[in-house]
């Protein structure tokens, strides 16, 4: 082309570059040092990749029952209406999680004067137990906070723990590490916080009752 040669090897060689016609990049991309690959449609082929573009457009239109040309504004709308309800459902998802927990407050128990909360509520997801762990707390004052739930048969394990309980020598991480095999999982996390998975719902009750012989364990 010009005054030099620059050659897209794999094509069909042509005469001059007007035979080309219409030309579009798809990609670019590096393959091995030094070397890319572009790909590429020309002519014909080119035409029918913008028609099944244009066939794609007008169906994606049709789904969101507008016009392709009022299409991104549609897109934008419905993101912002899946937005508003899905910070909804979250409300609704951590009423729920409230509403089943029910009054727990009567299963504290005081170690080495630490109060210490160990409690399953019903299928509720990690962020759902963070939520209800931070609400517990504020009732608790100070104190350990372990929460279980299962879910789809998998457990959700979650512990807290206030700033004067760490001071005493309670972790939430280690806690999480000593008690998660009992539903046969693993887990940690901060001195504060920490969180684990498990795959056996049926140890549940003893993960929950081993938490006060670590927390025992753990404190001055």
């Amino acid at each position: 082309m010009g005054d030099f040669s620059t050659e897209l090897c794999g094509g069909t060689h042509i005469s001059h570059t007007g035979v080309i016609g219409s030309f579009k990049i798809l990609s670019e991309t590096g393959i091995a040092a030094g070397v890319r690959r572009i790909e590429a449609l020309t002519g014909d082929g080119l035409m029918h990749y913008y028609q099944e573009t244009e066939k794609e457009l007008h169906e994606a239109a049709k789904a969101a029952k507008t016009t392709p040309s009022s299409l991104t504004a549609k897109i934008e709308s419905l993101l912002d209406e899946i937005k508003a309800l899905n910070s909804e459902n979250e409300k609704l998802k951590s009423r729920l999680a409230k509403d089943s927990l029910g009054n727990v407050m009567d299963q504290v128990k005081e170690i080495k004067g630490v109060k210490v909360l160990a409690t399953k509520v019903l299928d509720v997801d990690m962020n759902g137990l963070r939520n209800l762990g931070d609400q517990l707390k504020d009732k608790l004052g100070d104190g350990v906070i372990v929460l279980a739930s299962v879910q789809d048969d998998k457990v959700n394990l979650m512990a807290t723990v206030t700033e004067e309980a760490q001071k005493k020598g309670a972790h939430a991480g280690n806690l999480i590490k000593a008690i998660a095999s009992l539903v046969g999982g693993g887990g940690g996390g901060r001195p504060n916080m920490a969180q684990a998975g498990g795959k056996n719902p049926a140890g549940v009750a003893a993960c929950l009752e081993r938490v006060m012989e670590v927390v025992a364990e753990q404190l001055i």
